[in-house]
């Protein structure tokens, strides 16, 4: 798919980045028994459009946005052999673009911008129980570090 644009997101995509998001919600929810009803939200948008330590973009086809993500600098622990790292979050493909490429090409876009801030790490979470999402990311050249786990001691 060559017609896809990426560029940074911008104050008046924020209806469609915010219908994006309850997208990635409900396909979430199944995985995390811990979310709360709706309606929430993961991100505040507008100010990660704003901030200059977080680069949010869009793929664009045919005029319509068909997907976003974001790439967001944090620093890192001190006990590791970096001073900060890139956090990625917000992938968001639309159903009827989706196993296109379009995540490579995102991604591909946040690692160029994160090397050009100085940052050469970059991490993600993903559900250990959505296999699709792992073996994209796989492809796309990340591995396996951690395995978050959790207990709910009132059961």
């Amino acid at each position: 798919m060559n017609n896809i644009i990426l560029r940074p997101a911008e104050i008046n995509d924020l209806d469609i980045l915010y219908s994006f998001e309850q997208g990635i919600i409900s396909f979430e929810r199944p995985f995390d028994e811990t979310l709360k009803d709706d309606p929430i939200n993961y991100y505040d948008l507008k100010e990660m459009i704003l901030s200059v330590e977080t680069e949010v973009v869009v793929a664009i086809a045919n005029n319509e946005i068909i997907g976003s993500a974001y790439a967001q600098i944090r620093a890192a622990k001190p006990y590791l052999t970096y001073d900060k790292f890139a956090y990625l979050g917000f992938m968001f493909v639309t159903p009827d673009h989706r196993g296109k490429g379009i995540n490579k090409k995102i991604i591909d876009y946040l690692k160029s911008w994160c090397r050009k801030q100085g940052v050469f790490e970059i991490r993600l979470d993903v559900y250990h129980d959505n296999p699709s999402a792992l073996r994209a990311y796989e492809k796309a050249g990340f591995s396996k570090l951690l395995v978050n786990m959790r207990m709910d001691i009132n059961r």
